[in-house]
């Protein structure tokens, strides 16, 4: 939301940011735009599926419509999230060593190789590949799946929800090709490009030639 001129729909997005929820009337009202513009801006905020409407009975006349910020909508606006997981990083680290990240790290590649494999179960490799890229998405990855030959696959992740702390924490890659090799099932996994390394994309390349045993 950071744009130096800001649109209509922007203006209505952070009104409803800091009211919560307000009227038509009220969009009117604070805009100095005609009803028909607002509703017109809403309709299309509706589709986008970045704000929601409410009917609130009234003690006459017909229900108000009110409109609030969808979780989608909210999405738009700064999180810092990530600033403060590697602040909290920073500080496990100065406290206790390079170690304790390590085993942090690798804790949560446990955690998530389990939470993966009973999602995989005991699918062909390469299906094991989508689904791994489907369980992605869930997390925010944006992620895609392209068939190079019979036995080599690539997965693109768009997007990494994680970045500030991988940045700063390379061990969260390598946690991650790890956790790949476990849940498809092969050692021969790359990463041919990282958006840590300035990179457009996270890049896989999977080789189904040899396969690991793979436990559910």
């Amino acid at each position: 939301m950071n744009k130096t001129k800001k649109t209509t729909k922007d203006k209505i997005l952070e009104a409803l940011k800091i009211d919560v929820s307000l009227t038509v009337n009220d969009l009117t009202e604070r805009l100095k735009i005609t009803h028909m513009a607002v509703r017109k801006h809403l309709s299309t905020l509706e589709k986008d599926q970045l704000i929601q409407a409410k009917e609130v009975k009234q003690p006459m006349g017909r229900p108000l419509q009110v409109f609030s910020l969808s979780p989608e909508g909210e999405r738009l606006f700064p999180k810092n999230y990530e600033g403060i997981s590697v602040e909290f990083l920073q500080d496990i680290q100065d406290l206790h060593g390079k170690e304790s990240i390590d085993l942090l790290f690798k804790k949560r590649e446990q955690r998530l190789t389990s939470e993966y494999k009973a999602r995989v179960g005991q699918k062909p490799q390469s299906e094991r590949i989508y689904e791994l890229a489907r369980i992605q998405n869930e997390k925010g990855y944006m992620t895609d799946v392209n068939q190079l030959d019979e036995q080599t696959f690539e997965l693109v992740e768009h997007n990494c929800p994680i970045l500030a702390i991988a940045k700063e924490f390379k061990t969260a890659c390598h946690c991650e090709t790890a956790m790949f090799k476990q849940v498809v099932g092969t050692e021969n996994v790359d990463r041919v490009s990282c958006k840590t390394e300035g990179n457009d994309h996270c890049k896989f390349r999977f080789s189904l030639k040899d396969a690991l045993p793979h436990s559910g």
